[in-house]
C-alpha cells in the first residue's frame, strides 16, 4: 500500500501563558518534577505513554501505531518528546520544526505562537508534534517535554482529539521526561527479549507505580518489539506480574520502513509485513477497547539478575 503525504500544519488559537518553572511536588521522595501550572482535563481522550529502553523501537512502535489507530477512524495526536525530535518522521517525511524551536524563535514569548508553528499533519491525518530539546549539554530536556505539554493543555490539543500518543526518551523516567505520565491513562513499555531491555523495563515499571500514587496512569502492558522469541519477557512478566500486548518480529522489512520514512502500511509489500499491519491494528483496537491495569510489582535489581542473568 502506498500513501502520499505532505506535512500540513493544523491552525488553531493562539496560545497564551508564561513559561512555568520546575517544582518540588510530592511523587516520592527526592522528587523533583515539572509543576503543571494549568488543569484541563482530557475529557474522553484516551492517552498513552510509550517508555523502554533506548534505541528499542519506540518510534518506530509509536508511529506505526498512530497510524493504525488513525486507520481504525481515530483522530490521533503523536507528541515525541525526546531531543532528537525524530519520533514522528516516518508519519510526516521530515524533521518538523519543534516547540523549543519555535519557542526560541519568539524569545520564548508563548502568547505569540500560533498552534500551527508546531503542529502538523502526517500520514492519513496524524497530528504531529515534537518536544525537541535545548543544544547538548545546555539545558534539561526534560524540562522542554513539561513545557510542550503545557502548551497543548492550554491549547486543548489533549482533549480535541481521540488518541494522544507520547513517545518519550530513554530508560530513566525523571523530570519533565515524567510529565507525560501525569496525563495517560495507561504507560505502556516496549522491550527486547534481552536482559538489557527488562533491565529499564523494571526501572519503567517502579517509575510507573510512583507515579500511581498521585495519578491516574497505571500500567497497560508491554510491547516486545525486536524479538524472535519471548522467553525472558514471559518470564519477567511472570515473577512482577505484567502482560505483553502484542509481539513484533526482528524484521529487516520493519526497519527498512523507517528508513524510507514511511509507516510499516505505506510500504510496498515485504516479508511479514501483512501480518505486523494486522497486528498493529488489532494492538489499536485492543488499546480502543480498553486494557485493564496491571498491579504488578518492580524486582530489586539483583533478584532480575538471578532471574535472567544465569543459565
Amino acid at each position: 500500500m502506498t500513501v502520499e503525504t505532505r506535512p500540513v500544519p493544523v491552525r488553531r488559537n493562539l496560545i497564551s501563558g508564561e513559561i512555568g518553572r520546575p517544582q518540588t511536588i510530592g511523587d516520592g521522595a527526592g522528587s523533583v518534577q515539572v509543576q503543571m501550572e494549568v488543569s484541563v482535563p482530557a475529557g474522553a481522550t484516551k492517552i498513552f505513554a510509550v517508555y523502554g529502553k533506548g534505541g528499542i523501537g519506540k518510534s518506530t512502535t509509536s508511529s506505526n501505531l498512530s497510524a493504525a489507530f488513525s486507520l481504525l477512524g481515530r483522530r490521533v495526536l503523536q507528541i515525541g518528546c525526546d531531543p532528537k525530535h525524530d519520533s514522528t518522521f516516518t508519519l510526516t517525511k521530515q524533521l518538523v520544526p519543534t516547540v523549543i524551536d519555535v519557542l526560541e524563535g519568539v524569545n520564548f514569548h508563548a502568547e505569540e505562537l500560533q498552534v500551527d508553528d508546531f503542529v502538523y499533519r502526517g500520514f492519513n491525518g496524524v497530528m504531529c508534534v515534537e518536544a525537541g530539546g535545548p543544544p547538548a549539554g545546555t539545558g534539561c530536556g526534560g524540562y522542554v517535554v513539561g513545557q510542550t505539554v503545557k502548551l497543548l493543555k492550554e491549547h486543548h490539543l489533549l482533549e480535541d482529539t481521540d488518541v494522544v500518543i507520547f513517545d518519550v526518551l530513554g530508560d530513566v523516567v525523571c523530570g519533565g521526561f515524567a510529565a507525560p505520565l501525569q496525563h495517560a491513562a495507561r504507560a505502556l513499555v516496549v522491550t527486547a527479549n534481552d536482559f538489557d531491555s527488562i533491565f529499564a523495563m523494571n526501572r519503567i515499571l517502579a517509575a510507573i507505580q510512583a507515579k500511581s500514587r498521585n495519578y491516574e496512569v497505571r500500567l497497560g502492558g508491554v510491547i516486545v518489539n525486536r524479538s524472535d522469541a519471548m522467553d525472558q519477557v514471559d518470564k519477567f512478566n511472570q515473577a512482577t506480574g505484567l502482560a505483553s500486548l502484542a509481539h513484533f518480529p526482528n524484521l529487516d522489512s520493519i526497519r527498512r520502513s523507517r528508513l524510507k520514512k514511511c509507516t510499516v502500511f505505506e510500504m510496498v509489500d515485504s516479508e511479514g509485513l501483512d501480518s505486523v499491519r494486522q497486528s498493529y491494528l488489532d494492538l489499536a483496537a485492543k488499546l480502543w477497547a480498553g486494557v485493564d491495569p496491571l498491579p504488578a510489582v518492580p524486582l530489586r535489581d539483583r533478584d532480575i539478575f538471578d532471574l535472567l542473568g544465569f543459565d
